[in-house]
């Protein structure tokens, strides 16, 4: 495996030069970009008015417990750059420049400043209709598109390797192992999740992949891509609506609300699809496992306290004991338990 630190920028730079990646162009600034657990990143400005961030996958991901992946999954990232840009709203998904193969890097267009990142604004209470409106948006036109485009997609996203070894394993089945009495739930959760190949699905569709530029939202970090199970994503993303409803007890009214009115939106879009009357009783089970798993399992929430984390693993495993089938239930009840 390669040796090269991106996030040494004498090493970068020399990288960059050798490869003939800048062209005629010079390096005017680098910076390491925090926030993730999986990649090493950093910005580029080039003297050229150009800026890329490069992302280098880890093998062993910077979290407490260990935690490991290969880091191809990297490509898998690339490749799904290079189809989201046809799936999502326009605008959504920042171009591909280059990938290497050797080094386990890709390139792409970085998002212009000013920015902001989505979860930070959340955090602040931050929360404008319009951007759930999108978020809901996003999410509904890469499932819906994808899905209509299933006889090319479904092969060339077959491949669900990375989904096993960074969602379903530390999400899941990690928690299943520290919280017994969740275990049955979870377990079921992840066999039916195996069987179901509908669309493609983002598997890490979070506020913190999510930059807002000009009051559109731009949705970055792909390795986790597949074909499989749309309920996931909906549970993903709703964990992070309601664990927020929790955390930001100020905003929690507002939060609930968002939620619900998340779902309804993104639910709205899916003309024509014909799962769709089948996936609100799933997308209530994953988001059940996902409020569980980021309290429980390898990468718990960092906003969240040692008491709320007790409270919302209280509050799940009670609602897993008779789950709802609606979206808007669920809700309340969450909402209703961590009270």
């Amino acid at each position: 495996m390669s040796s090269l630190d991106i996030e040494n920028h004498d090493e970068l730079k020399n990288y960059l030069t050798v490869s003939n990646r800048l062209g005629d162009a010079q390096i005017s600034s680098m910076q390491n970009l925090p926030g993730g657990v999986s990649n090493r990143a950093v910005l580029v400005h080039l003297d050229d008015g150009r800026a890329w961030v490069l992302k280098q996958a880890l093998a062993k991901l910077r979290v407490a417990v260990d935690w490991f992946s290969d880091p191809q999954r990297i490509h898998r990232e690339a490749l799904g750059i290079k189809y989201l840009h046809k799936l999502a709203p326009p605008g959504s998904i920042t171009p591909l420049v280059f990938e290497d193969h050797e080094n386990h890097i890709l390139a792409m267009d970085a998002v212009p400043q000013p920015h902001e990142n989505w979860k930070v604004l959340l955090l602040q209470g931050d929360l404008q209709q319009s951007d759930v409106q999108q978020f809901a948006e996003i999410l509904a036109a890469i499932h819906r598109n994808a899905w209509e485009q299933r006889d090319t997609l479904k092969s060339t996203f077959d491949d669900d390797q990375y989904f096993e070894s960074l969602r379903l394993e530390p999400y899941y089945a990690f928690a299943a192992q520290q919280v017994p009495e969740a275990a049955n739930f979870l377990q079921d959760v992840i066999a039916q999740t195996r069987l179901q190949k509908i669309t493609l699905v983002h598997g890490d569709y979070s506020p913190k992949n999510i930059l807002k530029y000009n009051d559109k939202l731009i949705l970055l970090d792909h390795e986790v891509i597949h074909w499989g199970d749309p309920a996931f994503d909906v549970g993903f993303s709703m964990t992070h609506l309601l664990s927020k409803a929790h955390h930001l007890k100020e905003h929690r009214k507002a939060f609930a609300e968002a939620a619900l009115f998340y779902w309804n939106h993104y639910f709205a879009q899916l003309q024509n699809v014909e799962w769709k009357e089948q996936l609100e009783e799933r997308a209530v089970r994953h988001t059940l496992a996902c409020l569980l798993a980021r309290v429980a399992g390898r990468s718990p929430l960092e906003y969240l306290d040692e008491q709320e984390r007790q409270t919302q693993q209280r509050v799940v495993v009670e609602i897993m004991k008779n789950p709802p089938q609606k979206m808007m239930t669920l809700i309340d009840a969450f909402v209703e338990g961590v009270e």
